[in-house]
């Protein structure tokens, strides 16, 4: 498909066809993943976050979003990149899953592309060797991309090691 025919619209009002398989590039820690488009609002960067104690690791804190506080999620801790990674984007992608805002913290975003049905390929084993969960992968010119499961994403544990507050007296 041509660049024009995917950004042709297909019906008045519309600028892409309903069973077009769209996907929004980000990178964290230097890999490229594709998420939903679906899921995508916008793209902001945060100017305060607000942490919130006691919160899993992959939780940065809160953040405003045009005025609904919403939930920071650190993309690179997700992926468990490193233990003591310390967060320097403030960089964001407004989503929403299963009723919930959040937002995703991300070290860069890309661009949004068609992904064809016959590019989609079976999860290569060392894809899933780290834990991480994704819903699809797909064979592209310059890469492969995997497609984060965003029920993963954004499904957090309790740590179950809770640090008791020690008294001073």
């Amino acid at each position: 498909m041509t660049r024009e025919q995917a950004t042709a619209p297909s019906a008045p009002g519309s600028f892409h066809k309903p069973d077009e398989n769209r996907c929004f590039t980000v990178v964290s820690e230097g890999r490229t993943f594709g998420l939903p488009v679906e899921s995508i609002q916008t793209v902001f960067e945060m100017v305060a976050l607000t942490p919130v104690p006691l919160a899993p690791y992959e939780i940065l804190g809160l953040v405003n979003l045009r005025g609904k506080i919403v939930t920071a999620v650190s993309l690179r801790r997700r992926l468990k990149a490193d233990a003591h990674a310390v967060e320097t984007s403030m960089l964001a992608i407004g989503m929403e899953h299963r009723g919930e805002s959040f937002a995703l913290v991300v070290d860069e975003v890309g661009d949004v592309i068609i992904l064809d049905p016959g590019t989609r390929i079976v999860t290569p084993p060392h894809l899933g060797a780290e834990g991480i969960k994704i819903s699809a992968v797909h064979r592209l010119d310059a890469m492969i991309l995997p497609l984060l499961d965003l029920d993963w994403v954004f499904t957090f544990s309790r740590a179950t090691e809770v640090r008791p507050l020690v008294s001073t007296l």
